[in-house]
């Protein structure tokens, strides 16, 4: 069988685009319904259309291709759909800053042409996300991508609003909701970024009705929406207040009564314990208000001014009403006090305006008959979180859950299937009508468009056909596991739930696999703000997809944030280049060799990484199970480095170089071929580009390593005696490397080592001793325990074996201990100038605390090592 070899440096950039043409290509990522194999399926987290890759755009989809691929190698008939969102206000803002350089406003060319643009954008630059995917290794089956947007997609989303509204769970309602006036839209919790930001705590008083001289002091972050107050609310035990339930106080500078009541909503250790009432500017105001039968009153326009109901502030921005009314409180004697007071203010996720919960009509989900079956399967185990602390953080919101406003005052996306006719009547359709079909007159469809959560959240069976019965649907759906963020539990993982059992009558996913964030080296969240995003292709470009990918992978703990760190990229990086070089090594010494005709004297170290690899087989086998992903990849990474390149490769290369030993280089090879060529495919999930390289020059049957065959576990293999003799001989030899290198002797010069070992143990180092000459540089006797000490001899003891490396002659006294006195005599100068820095009461005051941290323990560190050296001078002046 011909054997190829690799190049003597590997190229990521070359391997990784000649790797995943070739995937292409060949249709290796594509998949049709294949009956007599277990499906196995995962729908992407559809990115944004207009979106670029990010850190954790890149971990999501690392992840998710890690159990796509071991998945596909174990024989599932497996599907990855891809697809992407249409990202209602994000695609419209891309268009509307597009038209701007053109002097133009989506008003000016009209709705149908500004849609017409947007598809043209999409056309445009719609793939990069998608091509960007690529670069990363995703196997997804790009035959089937699918838009929120195309036709299927939004036959599923019109079929599902129509027959929610006919079930009465959608309806039309005045009600609070996120308004950006920038944007002039409505906005889902998730569009809100919220922000800690220093501010203000204005404390105000009311005069009680009918008296001149009793107040209730209120306090307000938001002194403008005074003028929007209907009501003041306290606890109804707070004995401070109780007596005054039932009164009114008369709103400072607009003279309107409110009435005052109790409501357990109330705090009474914040602020005054008194709180002002805003029903059209406050979401829990706006709760307290219905339930309190209060007036809504707006006083702030949907474009951030102030409303006619402002009175005199009307017209105002409503920060300059702010100052405005500040002072005019003031000036009045109704402002107590100001205090400054950090809080968190919500912006809007697209052009960070500063949003206003404002009550305007719109077009809501009733939640909770929806929400009891989607807390059922949750609560019965029937979709599991992993992790599982995630259960509660669902099952909490899904408790407490409101009404879903899912209408959005924008042109670019699935517009609301609701018409209007004079006669008054809403006909809401399927189908486009142009008149009404109760007295015959023109008809207006509603021009707001639907929340792009709600097309997302029909995803896992809208991409398979849905609503026609596919063969695709049957087969996939429900799918396996959701791989996403916990970011977006409520907001996407809950609805498509819900959805899910509603439409299909089943989940949606048996797994919800949550990650936590990619942050940078001091822990920070990556944002544009702060400059500290890494870009994930720039890492692509310098080290290569596999290296990012394991890099990742292997810092990833389910559901924990991680820190990006370049230490770890360079890790990574020397890993790939480890396993290169190892693979280039043995297929050097492949000559001659054919599987067919394995030839297996096994000896111990065969025996003993046999049964290491068996172990690795069932450990990651079993981690990729329990959704341990970065387990998983260390427990490659230790056997791969540590026990098949540093312990078994070198135990080989005698065999393989010996010319009279034919067996014996023959079983190396087939140990060698059979471990990496296994190994590898264990492997693939995590660093596909470099396996599928070497695998290619390996003897190998099929294709592509992609489609091979999983490692099978073998539990035969296992071989606890040869681990524990291997164990053993290991730790001897990694001891008298420590003693040679702490005298210096040169790596070429063989020395003399001493083994007193129990009875029990000689057979294991007479059998072996050839592994203690070749890979300890030692000529090794072997004596029993109470065989007499040898004299001037270094000593380690290693599981019951005393090991002795006699001084004489092999090192020179005199030149040793020059060189060791020259380093005490470095060390004490070095010791002394740190000492004179932490003594000097300016540095100290100056530094900052880690600086001065630092150079505390690297006193301690070479004070440490200053005495180990004075102790290996005395021993040295013995001899």
């Amino acid at each position: 069988m011909e054997i190829k070899n690799i190049p003597t440096v590997y190229d990521p950039q070359a391997e990784e685009s000649k790797w995943y043409a070739f995937w292409e290509e060949n249709g290796l990522f594509h998949a049709e319904v294949e009956k007599d194999k277990r499906p196995y399926s995962i729908v992407i987290p559809p990115p944004n259309v207009t979106g670029q890759l990010h850190m954790g755009h890149a971990l999501d989809n690392i992840l998710q291709d890690i159990l796509i691929r071991a998945k596909r190698m174990q024989g599932y008939n497996t599907l990855w759909m891809p697809g992407t969102d249409h990202a209602g206000i994000a695609t419209q803002i891309k268009v509307e800053e597009m038209l701007a350089k053109e002097g133009l406003s989506r008003y000016d060319i009209g709705r149908e042409s500004f849609i017409e643009r947007v598809w043209d954008w999409k056309k445009q630059y719609g793939g990069v996300i998608t091509n960007q995917l690529r670069r990363l290794g995703a196997s997804c089956d790009w035959q089937r991508e699918r838009f929120t947007m195309d036709e299927g997609c939004s036959r599923a989303v019109r079929e599902v609003f129509v027959a929610l509204y006919d079930k009465g769970l959608i309806y039309q309602g005045n009600r609070i909701t996120n308004w950006c006036p920038r944007c002039n839209t409505a906005l889902s919790d998730i569009e809100v970024e919220r922000e800690e930001k220093p501010g203000h705590l204005y404390y105000v008083r009311y005069q009680l009705e009918g008296s001149a001289d009793e107040f209730v002091t209120v306090a307000t972050t938001r002194p403008e929406t005074i003028l929007g107050d209907t009501g003041v609310a306290v606890h109804p035990d707070d004995k401070r207040y109780c007596h005054l339930i039932g009164k009114f106080l008369i709103l400072p500078l607009i003279g309107r009564r409110l009435p005052i009541f109790g409501d357990d909503y109330v705090d009474p250790a914040f602020g005054t314990g008194a709180v002002k009432v805003t029903p059209a500017h406050d979401p829990n105001d706006f709760e307290m208000g219905q339930r309190h039968e209060l007036s809504t009153v707006v006083v702030i326009n949907p474009d951030g001014t102030m409303a006619d109901e402002a009175g005199q502030y009307a017209g105002l921005d409503r920060y300059e009403c702010r100052k405005a009314l500040v002072n005019d409180l003031k000036e009045q004697g109704f402002l107590e006090k100001v205090v400054e007071h950090s809080h968190a203010v919500g912006h809007c996720q697209r052009c960070n305006t500063v949003i206003e919960p404002l009550v305007s009509k719109q077009w809501f989900v009733r939640m909770k008959p929806l929400a009891e079956p989607a807390l059922e399967v949750v609560t019965s185990g029937r979709i599991e979180f992993v992790p599982d602390r995630f259960t509660k953080v669902y099952t909490n919101w899904l408790e407490n859950i409101r009404d879903w406003c899912i209408s959005r005052q924008i042109w670019w996306g699935h517009r609301i299937p609701a018409w209007y006719c004079e006669c008054g009547e809403t006909i809401v359709s399927r189908e486009d009508i142009s008149t009404c079909p109760h007295c015959g007159g023109k008809v207006e469809q509603d021009p707001d468009v639907l929340d792009t959560w709600f097309s997302s959240a029909l995803w896992p069976f809208s991409t398979m056909g849905w609503p026609d019965e596919t063969a695709e649907l049957k087969r996939f759906y429900p799918t396996s596991v959701l791989v996403t963020g916990y970011d977006i539990i409520f907001f996407w993982v809950a609805r498509m739930i819900f959805m899910g059992l509603e439409f299909q009558e089943s989940i949606p996913f048996r797994h919800v696999f949550i990650h936590g964030l990619v942050r940078d080296a001091e822990g920070r969240k990556m944002s544009k703000s702060l400059g500290n995003g890494i870009d994930p292709l720039a890492v692509i470009d310098k080290y290569g997809a596999d290296t990012l990918r394991f890099m990742l992978v292997t810092g990833n703990t389910p559901g924990n944030d991680m820190r990006f760190y370049w230490e770890r990229v360079e890790s990574s990086r020397n890993f790939a280049n480890k396993i290169w070089n190892a693979s280039r090594f043995v297929l050097m010494n492949l000559e001659g060799f054919d599987p067919a005709d394995a030839v297996k004297d096994f000896s111990l170290a065969d025996r003993w990484i046999l049964s290491r690899y068996a172990q690795t087989v069932a450990e990651t086998s079993a981690n990729i199970e329990k959704f341990e992903l970065g387990e998983a990849a260390r427990g490659l990474y230790e056997f791969i480095w540590n026990e098949y390149c540093d312990w078994y490769i070198e135990t080989a290369k005698a065999r393989l170089y010996a010319k009279d030993d034919v067996r014996g280089r023959a079983t190396a090879q087939y140990v060698l071929w059979y471990v990496l060529n296994n190994t590898l495919k264990l492997l693939h999930p995590f660093m596909p580009f470099i396996t599928e390289a070497i695998w290619q020059c390996l003897p190998h049957d099929g294709l592509s390593i992609m489609v091979a065959d999983w490692p099978a576990e073998q539990p035969e293999l296992v071989d606890a005696a040869a681990e524990e003799q291997m164990a053993l001989l290991m730790e001897t030899i990694k001891a008298i490397r420590n003693m040679r290198a702490e005298v210096n002797v040169p790596p070429g010069k063989k020395s003399e080592v001493i083994l007193l070992a129990a009875e029990e143990l000689q057979p294991v180092f007479e059998l072996n001793i050839q592994y203690v000459k070749t890979l300890a540089a030692a000529v090794p006797e072997i004596r029993t325990l109470s065989s007499e000490k040898p004299d001037n001899a270094m000593t380690a003891v290693v599981n019951g074996v005393e090991i002795y490396l006699p001084l004489k002659g092999l090192i020179d006294v005199e030149k040793e201990s020059a060189r060791l006195t020259k380093e005490l005599d470095n060390l004490g100068k070095e010791i002394e100038r740190i000492a004179g820095k932490l003594s000097n009461a300016a540095f100290v005051a100056k530094a900052p605390a880690e600086v001065i941290e630092r150079e505390r323990v690297k006193e301690q560190e070479y004070r440490e090592k200053q005495a180990a050296i004075n102790e290996r001078l005395q021993y040295l002046a013995k001899l």
